[in-house]
């Protein structure tokens, strides 16, 4: 970043002695010799400022703010050089509770004492349930640890995947068939067999599914752990960001500044049509930030464009800049800065993006309409298709820009998409459809009466089944009218097999369990129709896609069936020859995001940085915690 200069030298430490001061002569000439190199103090950070008695920090940081303010010198016009977003805010909070697992094939066992089986008994009691103690023996129970991680940005109501694991030491098997029962997550944590207890922040129950289920190499350990997909509702309080304030810039004036700048750009309506910044000044060094709902499915997108927005700008400075970023987003290599900044600018800026859709360079086009999408214009649809489509590094990015668009061109895209010979293309972009229309026509779903949506796509290409282990339970079939292969012999759980009939053209499901009347249902060999049968019988979303993978190893499928594959951030670009040659500084390779850059619609949270939970109450009134929390701002 280009920092302030503030006059300072050698001469100045010399005046100091001249004043009869009480200067150390080493100090001094460390002075005088940083003075031969660069200036002293800047921006408030110089290391011996303090040895001078008249050094006031306040007013060295009065004056960076003003000189700030007033575009004075090295300082930067861009709010991102200001500020810098808490770690505490971006990262996941541990949530874990002690959890039973009911309805296991004779898998589960008598839990050995301990303080987890105490914290269970606890609980059982305080749902009345009669002798927990011989509840708790039967073999069709297990006693596991329930871990949830809590995102950024997260509202009361949310769904959040559960990981259940059997503890170290216990006896059981197996979490196949497993149903978590009503277990509270809180944000104590489970050391060494001690509980510290902390909040509850989550309630968690739901239908296992066993890890060695989608990885068949994780063997014997992948069946006594497993994942609930969106398996527990968030209970808290609403999770905003937090934007601390550089330390040399950390005054009144500057957060109110800051708070006006970003509010002026995103802005929400309250219940009574008044307009509500998204930013708000908690102190001299911190602010609160809300995402703005077109932002909702990818924050980090948002955070991009508030570093991008200008601390201060007049008119005709504005117009200039426009104008060359009017010439800068036509360059592949130089339009993803340019997009930001534009986008940042508004509405305003809407004219000058849609000229970088007449670009040559594909990058160039890819980023004017990304920023347009933001902004809800559908002019650069056909571009971001185009990156979907030809380009894997982009795909990601363009397929949360089509997410957001409200508009009929959007959705046609992505049904068009569904098409694509690309399996994370196809799923990526149902994904972004049921994110933008979730009761579109094309993708319509049926609730299943075992806890899952079944969603038949009526889509050209090859025959796909795509299931997922994150965020929610779904089936979904590329193809609705593919079918079994015959011979067929399918099981789904314990108690419901699947058999061909001898003609090939139908399907016979049973389910058979003990101490019931054995149910029957004949139906089609459509994959969609079986698995319908198979919810009726009882089926949940694990033992489906179970059914669903063991077909596929028996080859009874058309197609194959891919689990959770989606387009990902953090894949190299290759810049054709023309591109470079607009731009000779640029590189012939480019990075085009990162993981921490993953619009969340797409994010698997398979990388988190933990993070301790903070009431909301003590982040307002607690000042000094505060500053304590931001001084990262020092480098």
């Amino acid at each position: 970043m280009r920092r302030p200069h503030t006059p300072s030298s050698a001469a100045a430490g010399l005046q100091i002695v001249t004043w009869g001061q009480r200067v150390s002569l080493v100090a001094l000439a460390a002075i005088c010799l940083a003075g031969c190199s660069m200036p002293l103090n800047l921006s408030g950070k110089n290391p011996f400022a303090k040895l001078n008695p008249f050094h006031d920090e306040e007013e060295v940081r009065r004056n960076n703010v003003r000189a700030a303010l007033h575009g004075d010198g090295e300082h930067s016009r861009l709010i991102g050089d200001y500020i810098r977003v808490a770690d505490s805010t971006l990262g996941f909070i541990k949530v874990q509770g002690i959890g039973l697992v009911d309805r296991l094939d004779g898998t589960g066992e008598d839990p050995p004492d301990s303080p987890y089986r105490k914290i269970l008994l606890n609980e059982l009691r305080r749902h009345e349930i009669e002798d927990p103690a011989t509840y708790l023996a039967q073999p069709t129970t297990a006693l596991v640890i329930v871990t949830a991680f809590i995102p950024p940005i997260v509202r009361k109501g949310d769904k959040i995947d559960v990981q259940v694991q059997l503890p170290d030491g216990s006896e059981a098997t197996s979490l196949a068939s497993g149903y978590l029962m009503p277990c509270r997550l809180t944000t104590h944590a489970l050391l060494g067999g001690q509980v510290r207890e902390g909040r509850d922040l989550a309630l968690s129950r739901g239908l296992i599914m066993v890890d060695s289920l989608a990885d068949a190499q994780e063997g014997t350990a992948g069946q006594r752990r497993g994942v609930i997909p969106g398996g527990a509702t968030y209970i808290g309080d609403d999770r905003d960001l937090t934007i601390g304030i550089r330390n040399e810039y950390r005054t009144v004036r500057m957060s109110s500044q800051l708070a006006t700048r970003i509010g002026r750009r995103f802005h929400d309506y309250d219940e009574h049509g008044i307009q509500t910044p998204m930013a708000k000044a908690l102190n001299h060094t911190v602010l609160q930030l809300k995402v703005h709902e077109k932002y909702r499915e990818n924050y980090p997108r948002y955070l991009q464009v508030i570093r991008n927005i200008t601390l201060t700008e007049q008119p005709v400075e504005r117009h200039l800049r426009m104008q060359q970023l009017g010439e800068e987003i036509k360059l592949g290599p130089m339009a993803e800065q340019a997009a930001l900044q534009l986008e940042a600018i508004g509405s305003e800026a809407v004219p000058v993006l849609k000229t970088g859709l007449g670009s040559g360079s594909l990058e160039a086009r890819f980023r004017a309409a990304e920023a347009l999408a933001y902004l809800g214009h559908a002019d650069g649809v056909p571009a971001l298709e185009e990156a979907v489509a030809k380009e894997p590094a982009f795909r990601v990015f363009a397929l949360a820009a089509l997410a957001t668009l409200q508009d009929g061109r959007a959705a046609e895209s992505l049904r068009t998409l569904m098409a694509h010979d690309s399996v994370e293309t196809r799923y990526g972009a149902f994904r972004a459809l049921s994110t933008l229309a979730p009761n579109d026509h094309f993708i319509r779903g049926l609730d299943m009466e075992g806890a899952f949506t079944l969603h038949p796509v009526a889509v050209d290409g090859e025959p796909l089944i795509h299931v997922t282990r994150h965020k929610k339970a779904e089936v979904v079939v590329f193809g609705d009218e593919q079918r079994f292969q015959m011979p067929l012999y399918l099981r789904a759980g314990s108690y419901i097999m699947a058999q061909g009939t001898p003609q090939g053209d139908r399907v016979v499901l049973k389910r058979i369990a003990p101490g019931e009347k054995v149910q029957t249902r004949e139906v089609s060999s459509r994959v969609v129709d079986v698995i319908v049968a198979a919810s009726e019988l009882g089926a949940g979303y694990p033992e489906v896609v179970q059914m669903l993978v063991h077909a596929e190893q028996q080859r009874n499928l058309p197609g194959r069936i891919a689990i959770d594959e989606m387009p990902k951030a953090g894949r190299v670009y290759e810049r054709p020859a023309e591109d470079l040659a607009q731009a000779k500084a640029a590189m012939n390779t480019v990075q085009v995001g990162s993981s921490g850059l993953v619009p969340n619609i797409f994010d698997s949270e398979e990388e988190k940085l933990e993070v301790e939970y903070e009431e909301p109450a003590a982040k307002e009134e607690n000042t000094e915690a505060m500053d304590a929390s931001t001084d990262f701002f020092l480098n």
